[in-house]
């Protein structure tokens, strides 16, 4: 039994770990390609007062990582993302690890504890998190499934519940159901109650059905717009259908939630279509929804419990050590991943 820290009083810190000044980490110095990531070692990072240090042991990768990495949309580095090249020098967001330090006003972790969220530069052997960001890892996960659910499985809780309005006994289309957003987006759909209809490829559709979906759809033999099929809630993950086909899915009263969008082009990417939606949804009797993922541990909490209840687990297709990051980038920007990636450190 692992030996519990001696009780501290608040507001002190407790002291980082000097035994190794440095770290492994992924590093990038520019946009692009993936070709441009490379391992090297770094000073580890330091934690400010709400901040919690973590000993990485897996690392999730979604498709925001890829965004940072090539900096598009170009709106993206005039939001303050870094105009050349990002910011962050260190790439990866999702992650689990065991607490190596906490800041002075953290009070809900101590070293030694389990976590799992979001924190900054997950390609690493150390990562800072807020700890308004992490919550203690499920104890049915390892940390490789742990480390793919948080952005990916909060973004999908979002959108159904806070922007979809989901409800008991509605009817839902995910579209790009064998994604990361979208494989967590089936499981919980079923756990709140839902018939649920995923669509993806017909190289995919054996996992949709095996996350709980109700039925799929081939989208590349059958239009989800062409079916007949009316749906109370569609979640547009995958960034492509027209506004027009979106409708024509919906029930005269429903909602589609936009929550990808990658076909708009490199200066905008698709917030176009976002634009127009937003505007057009005053008009009709269906809505149109769009939204920000927030990062919070409160939402991390609620999915603990799905996963410890059986209800929600992770998919992951495959996963990668360190040093091969950039082959698991290009691995996830070709679409050939079913699920979720995990990078192990």
């Amino acid at each position: 039994m692992r030996r519990r820290p001696e009780a501290r009083t608040p507001g002190t810190p407790q002291a980082r770990p000097t035994d190794t000044p440095d770290m492994r980490a992924v590093v990038q110095d520019r946009y692009g390609a993936a070709d441009l990531l490379r391992q090297t070692r770094i000073p580890r990072p330091e934690v400010t007062d709400l901040e919690v240090l973590v000993r990485v042991q897996a690392a999730g990768l979604d498709r925001g990582t890829w965004h940072l990495m090539t900096g598009k949309p170009y709106l993206m580095r005039i939001a303050g993302l870094g105009f050349r090249g990002p910011k962050d020098r260190v790439p990866g967001r999702d992650l689990a690890g065991t607490v190596a330090a906490v800041g002075a006003g953290v009070t809900r972790f101590e070293v030694g504890d389990e976590v799992y969220g979001v924190g900054r530069g997950s390609f690493a052997e150390y990562a800072v998190a807020r700890a308004d960001k992490l919550a203690r890892k499920p104890k049915s996960l390892s940390f490789e499934q742990a480390a793919v659910v948080p952005i990916s499985a909060a973004t999908a809780l979002q959108a159904l519940t806070d922007h979809g309005r989901l409800e008991a006994g509605q009817r839902v289309l995910v579209i790009g159901a064998s994604g990361g957003v979208g494989s967590y987006a089936v499981q919980l759909a079923k756990a709140l109650g839902a018939e649920v209809t995923g669509v993806a490829s017909t190289a995919k559709l054996d996992l949709v059905r095996s996350l709980g979906a109700d039925h799929v759809v081939d989208y590349t033999r059958d239009d989800f717009a062409g079916t007949g099929e009316r749906y109370d809630l569609v979640l547009d993950i995958a960034g492509n259908p027209t506004l027009r086909r979106l409708r024509r899915a919906l029930t005269r009263s429903g909602t589609a939630v936009i929550v990808g969008g990658e076909n708009g082009g490199d200066l905008t990417g698709g917030m176009n279509r976002t634009l127009r939606a937003l505007v057009l949804s005053p008009f009709i009797s269906q809505r149109f929804a769009n939204f920000i993922n927030k990062e919070q541990a409160s939402d991390l909490d609620r999915i603990t419990g799905l996963i410890d209840s059986g209800q929600v687990t992770p998919s992951i297709d495959r996963t990668y050590p360190l040093e091969q990051v950039p082959e698991a980038m290009r691995q996830l920007a070709a679409g050939q991943v079913r699920g979720k990636v995990a990078v192990t450190i």
